[in-house]
């Protein structure tokens, strides 16, 4: 590394992971993300990085098991020398108190970087993420022109089959997790000059907050954000933060009007990569109808069977009769979809991550080894991290833009079909009806 690290962060899922992957290259850093911790020797393969993240499972674990991977990791990144490590969460705060438990993280952070208080910044206005006096609110669709909820009220995180949001406030929402005491930054303080917001989270932090929310509607608000976590700080002790790929959006404004970071701004558009292998986990209805799209315009479908998946095992063989079907499609030049016979239904509701991720994960390594295919697309966030690792996936770096929170990156995956192959992981509220076609043909949206 030709300098130390600004950042690195530990994300709950892959395409969250690859969220905070696209605001860090955006910014002007260079950023690798891993599937776990990288060594020394790994490291040395990514010469100039400015940051690194870490694509973790933690997201689908219970809280003890969330905690067994957690301690190690965060010590592996804190003997890395970042000026910031940071967790990073879904910006729709996906989590209870027995799955993938915000608080429980937060716990386990605070043990290994000690720290006054511990930012939680979940908004992220680019993503259609708010928060205003502690309340979350969602955009129905990342990239979208959907409507804009109260995350309790949200049509697709009211019902998500792990975590289903029934309360808006983070603050009574985390309360349910720790015994950890919040404090809250809202709407109209971040609106008041730096001096007066540090000022603010000091004595907040001296009446005894442990935890210190951020409220923020607008981008132009990250900045003075990012300001202020940065100033606590320092080379030798990281800051600890939690919370959406806000952190890195505010941490980038701010090192960018430092000069730290210089922004990138002009992107090549990496063009039209045909036949496109889609593989769907996802039971968002925003998936669905992207699904519906494909079908409409061209794709070929391939349903996988989420009952048989959830009596089989993890082989290769457990889609083997699927297989076949895929590899003719995009032999014959046409373009792929698989998914459960539960879109949007109940059978892929009840079907474990793990299982299914790990099944389209298989499927594709081998559809890509047979077919020599150049880009490949994941869908869903709880069955994201598992397809990656059944890929052989070890590292992915950011290509282009293209959805926010979505960015086509380039795998890094020795010893597996999938090396230097482009990959897109989006999580299940990303994109308009068209996603899949979009990358198809490689047009970065305007």
């Amino acid at each position: 590394m030709s300098r130390p690290l600004l950042l690195a962060y530990y994300g709950d899922d892959f395409t969250g992971s690859t969220d905070a992957l696209e605001f860090l290259s955006r910014a002007g850093a260079r950023t690798a993300l891993f599937i776990a911790p990288p060594t020394a020797a790994q490291l040395a393969a990514y010469p100039g990085l400015d940051a690194i993240g870490v694509a973790g499972l933690t997201r689908a674990m219970p809280p003890d098991a969330m905690q067994a991977v957690l301690e190690p990791a965060f010590a592996a990144l804190r003997a890395l020398g970042p000026r910031h490590v940071h967790y990073k969460v879904c910006s729709t705060f996906d989590s209870s108190p027995t799955i993938g438990s915000i608080g429980r993280a937060i716990e386990t952070g605070r043990r290994v970087f000690p720290g006054a208080f511990v930012p939680l910044l979940v908004a992220a206005p680019p993503l259609g993420r708010y928060c205003a006096f502690g309340n979350l609110f969602a955009r129905l669709g990342i990239g979208s022109d959907g409507g804009i909820f109260r995350l309790d009220r949200h049509p697709s995180m009211s019902q998500h089959p792990t975590t289903p949001a029934d309360e808006s406030d983070l603050r009574r929402h985390l309360a349910r997790q720790t015994s950890l005491q919040t404090g809250l930054l809202d709407i109209l303080q971040i609106t008041r000059p730096l001096a007066e917001i540090r000022a603010a989270l000091a004595g907040q932090a001296s009446s005894g907050a442990e935890i210190m929310l951020f409220d923020a509607l607008y981008p132009d608000q990250l900045l003075g954000i990012g300001a202020a976590i940065d100033d606590f700080a320092t080379a030798t002790a990281p800051l600890f933060s939690v919370g959406s790929s806000g952190i890195e959006m505010a941490l980038g404004q701010f090192w960018q009007q430092n000069g730290v970071l210089t922004p990138t701004v002009a992107w090549l558009g990496p063009g039209r990569a045909a036949p496109l292998l889609v593989v769907s986990g996802s039971c968002s209805p925003v998936t669905a109808g992207q699904i519906a799209w494909a079908q409409a315009n061209g794709f070929a479908e391939v349903v996988l069977n989420a009952e048989a998946l959830a009596a089989g095992t993890n082989t290769p063989e457990a889609v083997a009769s699927h297989q076949q079907h895929v590899v003719g499609f995009l032999r014959a030049g046409r373009s792929v979809i698989v998914h459960t016979n539960g879109a949007g239904q109940a059978p892929t509701q009840s079907l474990p991550a793990e299982t299914l991720g790990t099944a389209l994960g298989l499927l594709a390594r081998e559809a890509v080894g047979q077919t020599g295919i150049r880009r490949v697309v994941v869908a869903g966030g709880d069955t994201s991290s598992y397809a990656a690792r059944a890929m052989g996936i070890e590292a992915v770096e950011m290509i282009a833009p293209f959805y926010p929170g979505a960015p086509l990156c380039r795998a890094a995956a020795p010893g597996s079909p999938l090396h230097g192959v482009e990959v897109n992981f989006k999580g299940g509220q990303v994109g308009a009806p068209e996603y899949f076609g979009v990358l198809l043909e490689g047009r970065m949206p305007t």
